[in-house]
């Protein structure tokens, strides 16, 4: 199985721990040295997951729309990030939204009549799976500006 394939079948989770990976190993090898302004950054971006996307139990004790309000919110959060960077946090960045993207096809209402434009409704194990990605991009932000 190529690379695309593996990546295609990977879940939120795992695409996000792969990106984080690649980036610990840069900065290990010397390749990425966050600059000021990107550390300043990574910091507010991490601050802005950790308002939007909160632990475990606060997530699944809000209703479905308003988890889905939180990961909508976080992808906002990496979007505004990328708008204001290039180089290697850009494209860590433009990673962490592409792990995300399924967010992008969730609606939390049913569709009584019509179409509802290529949307879906998210189980409940999506919305877990989708947040705690956002978790993990949280934590490793914290390190990648800490090292």
């Amino acid at each position: 199985m190529d690379l695309i394939s593996r990546v295609i079948r990977m879940d939120m989770r795992r695409i996000v721990a792969v990106l984080v990976e690649e980036a610990e190993q840069q900065m290990a090898d010397g390749l990425w040295e966050l600059a000021a302004d990107d550390r300043a950054l990574a910091l507010e971006t991490e601050a802005g997951l950790r308002n939007a996307v909160g632990p475990l139990e606060v997530q699944e004790a809000l209703p479905r729309i308003g988890r889905l309000e939180h990961l909508r919110e976080s992808l906002a959060v990496l979007a505004i990030s990328l708008a204001r960077t290039h180089g290697r946090m850009a494209w860590f960045l433009s990673g962490a939204i592409n792990a995300l993207e399924p967010v992008l096809r969730w609606r939390a209402l049913p569709a009584d009549q019509g179409g509802t434009f290529g949307t879906v409704l998210a189980s409940a194990e999506e919305y877990a799976e989708a947040e705690e990605a956002v978790r993990q991009l949280q934590d490793a932000l914290a390190r990648l500006t800490a090292g």
